[in-house]
């Protein structure tokens, strides 16, 4: 065997899993390097861009060299030590009967270098071996690695493309100690499996790659580790000894002024430490860290999802949660607003600005560059950006700002596709969605007061109408729900499209595309939490009969107790969760209960008049070790085996910072007395109320009818058109030209003269095209209310 170059792989052993997060972390300078921490190992470093891994872990190995080793990962979880809740900077103790092991975790703030400053205590015989599987690009697959000396220190280093990375060590005397080195191919010739095979360390290559690659060595028992990130592995190098040159601990005491500088920058509320319990003020501090940890250094602004991936550890996924979705980042910004860290909510709004489509909406999600990664079209995601636009002047944080394009372009496309959703917030179905329309409704209200004349009279015209037809679009009566839980009926999950214009289409099937084997239930029958928006932003009262009637059939069909407390699921018959015997989502399951979703149901109890703090109280407990609040938890029985237990985290995003945005928003509501993010123009309009607007508005997609005697009678459609009309039969036919109104073209016809009985006939001419629609449309004038 070629003893320089390391064997390829030909299988992947699972020891590169990715683990369950336990703590995040960025220096808030000039670096550029973030990290996650789970089950006591290093499990993803990011450079340049946090939604790129560069590595997939990196751990240790304790050993003597006689056949005994452990790799740290396969011990009982470790003990987690955080200085202050302020900083995260994570510590952490191992604990074997022949020794014990701890490391603290910290990035430079001035360069792109992460440190590992560990201890070994024990067993003299026995010696650390880090070893770290690298990820560059993004890519587990292209990357190189070496072991080698540069100016005269050894080193680890890998390489692809673009992308360097380099490991030095230094003893406790400064000086440098990497020992005994190795490079390998995952699954074929890495130090895992050296030890695998040999019971110690015996190979030495010297390169391997192009592939899979490992980095291993042999380091002091006390010491600390620099991993380097650059453009080269030279340039990776370099700042690795800078940043060792200076020590860990000077480093950790810059990391540490850096955070709590930027925490003074936000002011407490006067009443925070007495109306908020202690338990969640820890949180609600790391809820902060993590929003700020999120955000990208080289796109101010941008945010990921999460650091994770959803069951990383049976999953190849390149994105991930690595992404940006529009929504997510304005519910985090609504967090950061509500903190008073209005420069990082400003530049949020920044980015979605520069990210906008021409078209006006935004992406479902993508890279942070702006590259497009899924290509749904989700309706809230085009109203989200305006809500902050909005909120920002309410707090007169937009400064020089100029938003007005963003909103009018925004809101034309909200105008043109709504109330029609491509897909839900869930990012699964298309049509009517109570959570959709409410973000859509508020966007025009609040967009309303950006613009000006007729595109402003067009958005509250449109706002007025769909919010006065929400129940018509998504309210069920008198079905087998209804009569089983007593109820006049309830909000539906969502309403297929064809419900503008008929019924009926509220019973048809619609399909559940994360279960194995589809329910078959009708929409009808399809329960979820998002009519609860409906209140939140001041659209309906929250003794509203309809609200209170689909409050009592959610928290029946939704809600599970756990021993930390109540959580809710998405919607009955969702299967994006673990399987019932535990096994990880892979593209089917059961779904679990979210603690996002319990953090909205406190906010309506807030709302009601009732007490928030079991919600607060139970989303506190939900949160994972180092304080960070997963996707979902566990809601049935334990399974030990696979880690799962009732109220606990599962093997979901964690963490997910949209809901530590709910949870510092949920404080935040409670101090305030009402929803910190509730729309404010929006509250002005409505204030619960349903609007009875005295028009109907016709579109291509919702085609009226009966107009009620007495009733304006507007037509709303995208390009400009001519109405070809007449009554009773086309008698007195007449030509009526639509007018730009800013968001669509509008034609209002003559009609409050007409009576019960009458018949109003028309067509269609369009001017772009110098064509007419090919078919005559008819409405019936009723004396119905």
């Amino acid at each position: 065997m070629d003893r320089n170059r390391a064997p390829s792989a030909a299988w992947r052993h699972p020891v590169w899993a990715t683990a369950r997060k336990a703590c995040v972390g960025v220096a808030p300078g000039k670096s550029r390097v973030w990290f996650t921490v789970g089950s006591g190992i290093l499990t993803e470093v990011f450079y340049p861009r946090i939604d790129i891994p560069q590595i997939r872990d990196l751990g240790f190995i304790i050993a003597d060299g006689k056949g005994f080793w452990v790799e740290l990962k396969g011990l009982p979880e470790p003990r987690l030590e955080l200085e202050s809740t302020q900083v995260p900077l994570p510590g952490f103790c191992h604990e074997h009967e022949r020794f014990q092991f701890r490391f603290r975790v910290c990035t430079d703030p001035h360069r792109d270098v992460l440190l590992l400053d560990y201890e070994l205590a024990g067993d003299p015989a026995l010696r650390p071996y880090l070893l770290c599987a690298a990820r560059l690009g993004g890519d587990a697959g292209g990357n190189c690695a070496w072991r080698g000396i540069w100016e005269g220190r050894e080193l680890l280093w890998a390489e692809q493309g673009p992308f360097g990375l380099a490991i030095l060590c230094r003893d406790g005397n400064g000086m440098p100690a990497l020992g005994k080195s190795s490079v390998g191919e995952v699954g074929a010739s890495d130090l895992w499996q050296d030890f695998h095979r040999n019971g110690r360390m015996e190979w030495e290559y010297d390169e391997a790659g192009p592939g899979e690659v490992a980095l291993g060595a042999e380091v002091p028992r006390l010491g600390t580790v620099a991993l380097g990130l650059g453009s080269s592995r030279e340039a990776a190098a370099t700042n690795s000894w800078a940043t060792l040159a200076c020590g860990f601990g000077s480093i950790r005491e810059e990391y540490v002024h850096a955070w709590t500088g930027w925490h003074r920058g936000h002011r407490q509320e006067p009443d925070f430490a007495r109306r908020i319990p202690e338990a969640s003020q820890i949180l609600y501090a790391r809820s902060v860290n993590v929003l700020k940890v999120h955000e990208d250094h080289t796109f101010p602004g941008a945010r990921v999802a999460s650091l994770s991936v959803p069951w990383g550890e049976t999953s190849d996924s390149r994105g991930g949660y690595h992404l940006v979705w529009s929504r997510d980042l304005v519910e985090s910004a609504g967090a950061l607003v509500a903190i008073g860290a209005l420069q990082d909510a400003r530049q949020v709004l920044a980015y979605l600005i520069s990210t906008q489509q021409g078209d006006g909406h935004w992406l479902q999600n993508q890279w942070l560059g702006g590259k497009a990664f899924w290509q749904g079209i989700q309706l809230d995601e085009a109203g989200f950006p305006v809500l902050l636009a909005s909120l920002l002047r309410e707090r007169e944080a937009l400064g020089e700002m100029v938003v007005q394009d963003m909103v009018r372009r925004a809101l034309q496309f909200v105008a043109r596709e709504g109330p029609v959703t491509g897909e839900d917030r869930w990012e699964e179905d298309g049509g009517v969605n109570a959570f959709t329309l409410a973000v859509a409704i508020a966007a025009l209200v609040e967009g309303a007061a950006f613009l000006e004349g007729k595109a402003a009279e067009c958005a509250l015209m449109l706002a007025d109408y769909w919010n006065a037809h929400i129940e018509e679009w998504t309210f069920v009566r008198d079905t087998g729900l209804a009569r089983r839980f007593q109820v006049m009926g309830y909000y539906l999950r969502i309403a297929p499209p064809e419900v503008l214009c008929h019924d009926g289409a509220k019973n048809e099937w619609m399909l559940i595309k994360n279960r194995a084997h589809d329910p078959h239930l009708p929409a009808s029958e399809q329960v979820a939490t998002d009519f609860l928006q409906l209140v939140r932003y001041g659209l309906r009262a929250p003794d509203d009969p309809h609200v209170r009637a689909s409050v009592q059939v959610m928290d029946a069909l939704l809600r599970s107790d756990t021993p930390n407390g109540p959580v809710w699921h998405r919607y009955n018959g969702d299967g994006y969760g673990e399987h019932a015997d535990g096994r990880p989502f892979d593209g089917t399951g059961t779904g679990r209960g979210w603690p996002l979703l319990t953090g909205e149901r406190g906010h309506y109890a807030l709302a009601a008049g009732e007490d928030p703090l079991p919600y607060l109280a139970a989303m506190t407990a939900m949160a994972g070790r180092g304080g960070l609040l997963p996707e979902q938890v566990w809601d049935r029985d334990p399974i030990p085996g696979q880690g799962l237990f009732p109220g606990q985290p599962s093997g979901s995003a964690m963490p997910l910072v949209w809901a530590h945005g709910e949870f510092i928003k949920l404080c935040h509501s409670i101090l305030r007395g009402s929803p910190v993010d509730r729309p404010a123009e929006t509250w002005k309009r409505y204030r619960g109320r349903r609007p009875d607007p005295g028009y109907r508005i016709w579109r291509l997609r919702h085609r009226p009818k009966t107009l009620r005697a007495g009733q304006a009678f507007h037509l709303l459609l995208a390009a400009s058109f001519s109405v070809h009309w007449g009554i009773n039969g086309w008698q007195k036919v007449r030509d009526t030209e639509s007018e730009d109104w800013g968001l669509a073209h509008v034609a209002s016809l003559p009609t409050e003269g007409l009576l019960p009985g009458d018949t109003l006939q028309f067509t269609l001419y369009w001017h772009d095209r110098e064509a007419w629609q090919g078919e005559d449309f008819q409405i019936g004038i009723t004396g119905e209310p």
